[in-house]
């Protein structure tokens, strides 16, 4: 019995220095990959917890705010007064139209008649396509200082933004050649900055 113990011992050694062995690999392996994943990138893709946050929250870009200059008439209606607003970056230009018919906040003349609707609006080519419902047109105050005050407050607010240089006024979707009684309004216009107040 103590022959056959003595065969089998040492083979027995050898059995356990090798499993302490693979032990140790299998250790230092677990602990290798441990500090990959925790230097690897996230297993969401690369989407680190700050941009998911503002993913969800839309703190993007598009709620960024720009400082935009609307022009609205003196108390005389001879020229444009500028005042300047804070709109977000996402909703303009059709924020400056509807800034311009909810009027001025420092007191100064109204350019859009009350009840008109901006129906729609698109840029193109450097031309801003202003679409507005029948009360721009029927609840207009009339004169040619007023008709000069409304064409123009619009123009120049829009020829203010980047890629607008003019507009083409539309009403209810369709290009009129006159409007308000004193100008042409069948090709887009121009800003004129003789009109503003310096």
């Amino acid at each position: 019995m103590e022959k056959r113990r003595g065969r089998i011992f040492p083979g027995g050694r050898n059995l356990l220095l090798f499993l302490l062995a693979a032990l140790v690999i299998i250790a230092l392996t677990a602990s290798g990959c441990g500090r990959g994943q925790e230097e690897g990138p996230p297993e969401n893709g690369g989407t680190n917890q700050a941009e998911e946050q503002n993913s969800a929250t839309g703190d993007g870009t598009g709620d960024e705010n720009e400082v935009v200059t609307l022009f609205f008439a003196d108390d005389q209606a001879e020229k444009l007064v500028a005042e300047e607003r804070e709109i977000k970056k996402d909703q303009l230009p059709a924020a400056v139209v509807e800034e311009l018919i909810r009027g001025s906040k420092t007191g100064l003349g109204r350019t859009i008649p009350e009840g008109t609707k901006l129906l729609s609006i698109q840029v193109e080519d450097g031309v801003a396509y202003v679409d507005f419902s029948q009360e721009f047109k029927d609840n207009h105050w009339g004169g040619s200082a007023g008709e000069l005050m409304t064409v123009y407050s619009i123009v120049n607010s829009m020829a203010r933004l980047d890629g607008i240089d003019r507009v083409q006024f539309l009403l209810e979707g369709e290009v009129q050649e006159e409007l308000l009684g004193h100008m042409y309004y069948g090709e887009p216009i121009e800003p004129d900055w003789n009109l503003v107040e310096e």
